[in-house]
């Protein structure tokens, strides 16, 4: 599933690494969903601080309400979704998501969430859980809603790049409810390129959502076809590295790239939730189920 991870930079002893090209895994529920998924487990350190990453296509209700704690749960609906996305959660939010958007649900000590497409919609997204630091887990819920017409665009002759979260190339977008991360939504034209300068003590997933696509950190190239990702670690690297996403001479293409603040802390995972042990996980399942989570009433 994972080629080799190859040294990319090295600086007094600090390295910065790859994992990539990465295919995920096939997952379908029922009749209306389907997904890769890339998570944690399989990829280590280099996800930090994502623990998962399903890119989806859904077109009927498939989870119901849940419950999510101990992370943020990110929806982005990519620009070709058609229809409606329909979000309702325990913090009183609901509304229709559109193509483009972006939802942030930071679950803190807990909160019920619902999601699905309206009648006759197909939505294409990333559903992203993102990890946070132990000391903040069990907070207030609290949420983030950014709509496409709100996301400023860097438009060239070679790209057209959506920041739906945080900051490249001094183009600043809507600040994450959690740690530092920037979310970007790009499209390249045959034979463009973007560039993304990635800090020290941060890591990125890069991922090709349609057509081929190079990219470069420093002297390594990666190509990943349509659907693969590629894991970039910075975490403990001694300088910024730039990310260079270019896109062939035969098509366009399509890209996700999400950068974020590694947090380095152990966590566990029990479906949607992340906490920093076995016993708090037990004590958030004990949690749900004495109704502690709210409701969508």
């Amino acid at each position: 599933m994972n080629r080799a991870t190859p040294v990319l930079n090295k600086k007094a002893g600090k390295v910065a690494t790859a994992i990539g090209p990465v295919d995920g895994e096939s997952v379908s529920i029922g009749s209306g969903f389907s997904a890769q998924s890339f998570r944690a487990r399989d990829l280590g350190p280099a996800m930090d601080p994502l623990v998962l990453v399903d890119h989806y296509v859904m077109t009927e209700d498939t989870f119901g309400t849940h419950p999510h704690a101990g992370l943020s749960a990110v929806s982005l609906i990519l620009p070709d979704s058609e229809g409606r996305f329909h979000n309702r959660d325990s913090l009183g939010n609901d509304f229709d998501l559109l193509p483009g958007d972006l939802y942030w649900l930071q679950a803190g000590r807990g909160a019920l969430h619902n999601e699905a497409p309206t009648a006759g919609s197909r939505t294409h997204g990333l559903q992203v859980f993102v990890n946070v630091p132990q000391q903040f887990r069990f907070e207030q819920p609290c949420s983030l809603l950014v709509r496409r017409q709100d996301m400023p665009v860097i438009s060239t002759s070679q790209h057209r790049v959506y920041v739906a979260l945080g900051e490249t190339n001094g183009i600043a977008g809507a600040k994450s409810p959690g740690l530092p991360m920037t979310i970007l939504d790009g499209q390249l034209v045959r034979n463009g390129n973007f560039e993304h300068e990635l800090a020290s003590g941060r890591n990125a997933w890069v991922h090709a959502i349609d057509g081929a696509i190079d990219v470069v950190v420093l002297a390594n190239e990666t190509r990943l076809q349509k659907g693969q990702a590629i894991a970039i670690d910075n975490a403990e690297g001694g300088e910024p590295i730039t990310v260079r996403v270019s896109a062939g001479n035969s098509s366009e293409a399509q890209f996700a790239l999400l950068d974020g603040q590694a947090i380095k802390e152990p966590f566990v995972q029990q479906g949607p939730f992340v906490m920093g042990s076995m016993e708090e996980i037990k004590s958030i399942n004990q949690a749900f189920g004495e109704g502690r989570f709210g409701s969508l009433d």
